[in-house]
């Protein structure tokens, strides 16, 4: 058991020193190093400067003053200094690092990046373990093997994902409740849309948990409003310039477009929620954001029905994280890097494997496929394949054909959602047999009473109608 151990931490090793060296690499090819951390670092460095962050002006007056290079030639400073659409509570975290030079700053953030993604990915293979230890391995380390573009971005949204699912496993395990509500917070006050639906199950959640939930809530409040009190002070309308920013970078052709004439609309960088898929049927929002809304939202409704009725039980937080993480990636904006959160998703798959059947292959199959089709490399050759499919003169039939070619990252996320989602509701039916632990120690009185009258049933009764 204990070469096993050591062989899958080896093979995690590997899998992300892979993506590391890679990623750097690409990174350091870069004007000035990695380009999503300079957006975050040289915005905070703004704030402190006593700059208005949201005004681009502003901004480039400090990359200047920082001696930043611009590059000249096609690509112009406008271009180059993208408006900034980071909430304040992330310049807040981020000040301690944007006391530092560039270099140090920028080292320490990837040192940040890669040991929370090893943690989190050691964490999910040790919860999966229990029932499948080489299904576990396998999914982390062809997730790990395809990090590239956020670590050579550096993207916030890979600390993120690994503060999040530490925060997660924390709650789960009832250990490390501190820190557990640390990372949850963490997470929520810089990518809210990532952590909030993973944060929503513990707040549906009986006893403990729900407890650990709120202070997670609480403390994500306390960052958030510090940070916009200092913001305010410097930018009194930053809340309508952040707006009036995230709605440039969304529009047709922009740069977090989801439709299929962005600039990054295939490859590595594209954007993966459903809003892609549907706008090669229609490139429209008025017609790609309410079907996204519609689909997705009552999904969730079925979701938050269910964590809120179900018993808790050893499997049951898996299966509601397992089905809730699909649906929290294709709702609203996401890209390949933030879908590694689907390192929560490995002990669900991992449960339903060892219990055998059509159900674990169904699962080994949908989890594998949706970790392989928000890889990097995966996402690049399917883009050099569909390179020149077009929709332009396409009958409606013929762009549903051809969405599944050029946008099957959302599909495939939305069938793994509902698989799970149909697991979690079948297992919630069943009583389960075993209670968390942080049930029994949390003292609800109408807990205990009803483990005693479960465990004053003849089991014959208990299961009558059943069979």
């Amino acid at each position: 058991m204990v070469g096993v151990r050591w062989t899958g931490l080896l093979l995690l090793l590997a899998s992300l020193g892979i993506s590391a060296l890679l990623g750097i690499s690409i990174g350091r090819s870069f004007d000035g190093g990695s380009v999503d951390l300079q957006g975050i670092y040289y915005a905070t460095k703004c704030l402190i400067q006593h700059r208005d962050p949201y005004k681009l002006a502003e901004l480039k007056a400090v990359y200047e003053l920082e001696a930043k290079k611009i590059p000249s030639g096609s690509i112009t400073p406008s271009q180059f200094v993208a408006p900034c659409n980071n909430l304040p509570s992330t310049f807040l975290l981020m000040t301690p690092l944007a006391l530092l030079p560039w270099t140090e700053a920028s080292t320490l953030w990837v040192v940040f990046l890669l040991g929370g993604l090893f943690v989190a990915s050691m964490l999910t293979v040790q919860a999966g373990a229990r029932y499948a230890p080489n299904v576990s391995v396998f999914l982390a380390c062809a997730l790990l093997m395809n990090c590239e573009v956020g670590i050579a971005l550096a993207n916030a949204g890979v600390i993120v994902v690994s503060l999040c699912t530490i925060g997660a496993w924390s709650l789960i395990r009832d250990k490390f409740a501190f820190v557990g509500q640390l990372c949850l917070a963490i997470g929520l006050s810089i990518k809210p849309h990532d952590v909030f639906p993973v944060l929503a199950y513990f707040v549906l959640a009986r006893a403990a948990r729900r407890m650990h939930a709120l202070k997670a809530l609480g403390m994500a409040t306390a960052i958030g409003l510090a940070a916009t009190g200092w913001t305010a002070q410097v930018a009194p309308h930053w809340m309508q310039e952040w707006h009036s920013n995230v709605s440039a970078l969304s529009m047709r052709g922009s740069l977090n477009d989801p439709g299929p004439s962005a600039p990054w609309g295939r490859g590595a960088g594209q954007v993966i929620d459903l809003q892609a898929a549907v706008s090669v049927v229609e490139d429209d929002p008025r017609i790609y954001d309410p079907v996204t809304y519609a689909v997705c939202g009552g999904l969730l409704l079925v979701w938050a029905f269910t964590a809120l009725r179900a018993r808790c039980s050893e499997a049951g937080p898996w299966l509601a994280l397992a089905s809730v993480v699909p649906l929290a990636l294709l709702v609203t904006y996401h890209r390949p890097y933030d879908a590694k959160l689907l390192l929560l998703t490995i002990p669900a798959c991992a449960k339903l494997w060892s219990e055998a059947g059509r159900t674990g292959k169904a699962a080994l199959g949908l989890t594998a496929a949706a970790i392989g089709l928000t890889a990097d490399i995966p996402l690049v050759v399917l883009s050099k394949l569909g390179a020149n499919l077009s929709t332009s003169n396409a009958s409606f039939f013929e762009r549903v054909l051809t969405a599944a070619v050029l946008r099957p990252t959302p599909l495939v996320l939305l069938a793994m959602a509902v698989f799970y989602l149909w697991v979690y509701v079948r297992h919630s039916r069943v009583d389960g047999t075993t209670t968390c632990r942080s049930e029994l120690n949390s003292g609800d009185p109408q807990i205990a009473l009803d483990e005693h009258l479960r465990s004053q049933t003849p089991i014959r009764a208990r299961y009558t109608g059943r069979l």
